[in-house]
């Protein structure tokens, strides 16, 4: 019988952004089936909150900058210390807003392609070099966001190009590691409610978005869980350098 969690229960998993509305939500879904939970995220972000609410023991918090690359390795030996290192959920992502490009310093540039591209490349590594180092095969699951298509709007170019950086590296990535027994994919959030997401944009704006949904609404955090999931576990063995968009219809291709 299919099951979400197969092959994830008692092994860790490494959550980054795991304070963030999708983040949070991604190590709730890996705590519900079985896994110990390595929590990633900025210092100062609550990781303690996030923590106190998982199911099941052996959770742990991990504070750091993602775009500090050095302390990525260590990241994964905390993990393999934990349990067997089954998946990398890589949630966490920065954007600056501006009303438009023109509005776009060289600074707001710079932390965007630093923490949503580069950390992603060498986070990524890191986790094949752990899984390496132990002889096992694992998943890697990248954060994309439907930016990586529509190019962003106005301000938020440099975002959407970050986004669409990660597409690009989760199918360069997928093909170098997939002999190895690493697989990489990628989760293509659309409009979801999230602190990320609503609290960066006018009441204006968000509705304009909210419009562009078939479904006519914005996706539950939650929502993400099932991706994640499935592309984590042993029922995507056969699945790697694939996007998944999960939109509520926003993004069709």
């Amino acid at each position: 019988m299919w099951r979400n969690d197969s092959g994830l229960n008692g092994k860790s998993v490494v959550v980054t952004g795991a304070a963030g509305g999708i983040g949070r939500s991604v190590a709730m879904g890996f705590a519900e089936a079985g896994c110990k939970v390595l929590l990633v995220d900025v210092p100062g972000s609550n990781l303690g909150n996030v923590l106190n609410a998982l199911p099941g023991n052996g959770h742990e918090v991990f504070e750091t900058d993602l775009a500090e690359i050095k302390t990525h390795a260590e990241i994964f030996q905390r993990a393999q210390a934990m349990a067997p290192l089954a998946a990398l959920s890589h949630c966490a992502a920065v954007i600056r807003r501006r009303d438009t490009v023109d509005e776009v310093t060289e600074e707001d540039w710079d932390i965007q392609i630093d923490v949503n591209l580069k950390a992603t490349f060498f986070l990524n590594r890191a986790a094949r070099d752990s899984f390496r180092a132990t002889g096992t095969k694992g998943s890697i699951i990248n954060f994309s966001s439907q930016a990586w298509w529509s190019g962003g709007y106005g301000g938020s170019v440099v975002y959407a190009a970050s986004k669409g950086g990660i597409v690009s590296m989760t199918k360069g990535l997928a093909r170098s590691f997939s002999l190895e027994g690493v697989r990489v994919n990628c989760v293509s959030p659309g409009c979801v409610d999230t602190p990320m997401m609503v609290d960066t944009m006018s009441a204006e704006s968000l509705q304009g978005f909210i419009d562009l949904i078939p479904m006519g609404r914005l996706g539950d955090p939650e929502e993400m869980v099932g991706a994640v999931l499935f592309l984590a576990s042993e029922a995507s063995t056969f699945v790697t350098g694939t996007v998944m968009n999960v939109s509520g219809g926003q993004l069709m291709y």
